[in-house]
């Protein structure tokens, strides 16, 4: 992605948290504050309790991406207000 590409792709995540469409939040390593990925809750347009999570992580912390995906589950059904979560399942 060119860095002009970046910055236009960054500031659409800021509206879109800022407006409450979207909240994208990059996920970090807690002791070096590496990037690890990115997670991205979009709740649907048309309902008022859906939301579609997708989430990434570099190839270098591929072993991270399950726990990831429990971690960011669990977060969803504990602190978010939706009744259903479209987030593919790892193994």
């Amino acid at each position: 992605m060119t860095p002009d590409k970046n910055r236009a792709d960054l500031e659409r995540h800021a509206d879109d948290f800022r407006n409450r469409t979207g909240f994208t939040y990059t996920v970090l390593d807690p002791g070096d504050r590496d990037v690890v990925g990115c997670v991205y809750i979009y709740p649907l347009r048309d309902s008022d309790d859906t939301a579609i999570v997708r989430s990434w992580v570099r190839k270098g912390h591929a072993h991270l991406d399950t726990p990831l995906w429990r971690a960011v589950t669990k977060w969803l059904e504990s602190d978010w207000p939706f009744a259903a979560v479209q987030y593919a399942r790892r193994a």
